[in-house]
């Protein structure tokens, strides 16, 4: 459940609580070589093999961040992939019954900020967050998730950044999504009650942005298969993740 905390724990309160079997473990981190930061973020079931309802969750986050990699090149608006990794939520929440209703109205009132509060990704150089993401004419949009953009500007060859998408369960964000006219009559309650205490999954890539699209530093387990093929010992690092790709590729 403290997975629906962004950077849960700190040195004066760290991350002390007792893995349980069905927990889902979200791990936000990176290395520095030669002064230059990382920054990755994978999700995993504590026990091994996903439920269900934790499959759907990570296939949802997978397909958001797949949207937005596919759609990243020069000058398209940081903020409008934003807006994509959003309507990829709520058209696969939809379809598995958590949410209800027409999806563009959902995005009209913006329920995505409801479910991943935070921005999509951020620049990253010699600073993990690196400055340069608000030119001075940039704009900060005030609607939730919108407002913690890390960056608002188009994308050039050159760039470095983050592609971050979630998908949380906050009891706070419910609770005022519930008391909102306009956003609780997209969610399906009932159905949500299955979530209590789930936390939240999130999947973070390091990608260059090229002259034509993008260029994906990240070798890591991105689909439900991979991941469960880790916790089993049958990948123990980037090359043999490429391999087991590979040999999937060919059948």
């Amino acid at each position: 459940p403290n997975s629906a905390v962004l950077h849960y724990g700190h040195a004066g309160a760290p991350n002390d609580r007792k893995l349980e079997d069905g927990d889902i473990v979200l791990c936000d981190m990176g290395c520095e070589l030669y002064c230059y930061a990382s920054d990755i973020t994978n999700s995993f079931p504590a026990n091994g093999q996903f439920s269900a309802d934790q499959k759907l969750i990570f296939e949802t986050v997978a397909a958001m961040q797949a949207a937005v990699l596919s759609a990243m090149k020069p000058k398209v608006a940081w903020a409008d992939m934003h807006e994509l990794a959003y309507r990829v939520m709520c058209e696969r929440l939809e379809a598995a019954g958590l949410l209800v209703g027409d999806v563009d109205e959902m995005m009209k009132v913006n329920v995505g900020g409801v479910l991943m509060p935070h921005g999509l990704g951020h620049f990253m150089g010699i600073d993990t967050h690196d400055v340069g993401g608000y030119p001075k004419e940039s704009q900060r949009d005030g609607r939730d998730g919108f407002k913690a953009l890390r960056l608002q500007r188009l994308l050039e060859p050159g760039f470095v950044l983050t592609v971050e998408p979630g998908v949380y369960f906050m009891d706070y964000a419910l609770k005022k999504a519930k008391e909102d006219p306009e956003l609780r009559r997209f969610f399906n309650w009932q159905r949500l009650e299955d979530f209590d205490g789930f936390g939240g999954i999130r999947l973070e890539d390091n990608v260059l942005v090229t002259e034509d699209g993008i260029e994906n530093f990240t070798v890591a387990p991105r689909t439900v298969d991979e991941v469960e093929a880790v916790m089993r010992g049958e990948i123990a690092d980037s090359v043999a993740l490429i391999a087991w790709r590979d040999e999937r590729q060919e059948q």
